[in-house]
């Protein structure tokens, strides 16, 4: 594995980071990006809008695949990942629409929709640059503790734990969804560059069990520890979690 470790004094160093390592890897013909939603990642889109509008960074050649999407939700439902990402980055950058993918949440056979993202996957990839965020249970896209490092995209049931904590995002726990579909662990590994984000104590021993740990699917982070080239971009609360690493050098070597 080669790790790199980003400790950020400031949310604003950050989003900048992030978006730099985002816009590295739109060079060249038909980049193809695997994105995230949630928290953390607000900050990298509004950093590569002001990018886009600002210093002419461009999206049009890019093609994007979310890694997952709850199952029971419109694309315009102002909760899916659908809705999260035209209005944080795809309506403010010139990337065409037909090149966005994200799984559809209004799907009759969720397995079958795993099926069809896995063989878009398989047809426009492999990921160029991947970005992520992790659980505070070592969740990595919506794969949950216990999900196989081999797996592909699937249909996951969610986790009491990983429901209450998006349950911010709803009126109530009640609303959030059950069941997602989700790009599996093999799916991510096989992208060429990954970049894992995270940010506070909350993060803190999700991180170490992922980094310092032997890999296990207790810890679907874990599983990054087998990639050849990983960046881990944390603020110095979440950065205690891979003190033991920061103590050997700033790659983890």
């Amino acid at each position: 594995m080669s790790l790199a470790i980003w400790v950020c004094e400031s949310d604003y160093d950050f989003d900048r980071v992030a978006a730099e390592w985002v816009a590295a890897h739109l060079e060249g013909p038909d980049p193809v990006l695997g994105l995230p939603t949630g928290g953390t990642p607000e900050g990298l889109y509004r950093e590569l809008v002001r990018m886009h509008r600002e210093e002419g960074l461009s999206f049009r050649s890019a093609r994007t695949f979310n890694l997952d999407e709850y199952v029971g939700l419109a694309a315009d439902h102002a909760q899916s990942y659908a809705h999260y990402m035209r209005e944080r980055l795809f309506r403010h950058v010139d990337i065409d629409p037909s090149r966005t993918h994200i799984p559809n949440g209004l799907c009759e056979d969720p397995d079958e929709e795993a099926r069809r993202y896995d063989a878009l996957l398989r047809e426009h990839g492999p990921i160029r640059a991947q970005v992520l965020g992790i659980g505070s249970n070592g969740h990595i896209g919506f794969n949950e503790p216990g999900t196989a490092f081999k797996t592909r995209t699937h249909t996951v049931q969610l986790t009491e734990e990983t429901r209450e904590a998006n349950a911010r995002f709803f009126e109530s726990i009640d609303e959030v969804p059950r069941l997602a579909v989700t790009m599996g662990i093999a799916n991510i590994l096989e992208s060429e560059a990954i970049l894992l984000m995270a940010k506070g104590s909350s993060k803190q021993e999700a991180l170490k069990r992922a980094f310092t740990d032997p890999p296990s699917i207790d810890v679907p982070a874990s599983a990054l520890q087998t990639h050849a080239d990983v960046t881990v971009l944390v603020d110095r609360e979440a950065a205690v979690g891979l003190a033991a690493l920061l103590s050997q050098g700033p790659d983890g070597s």
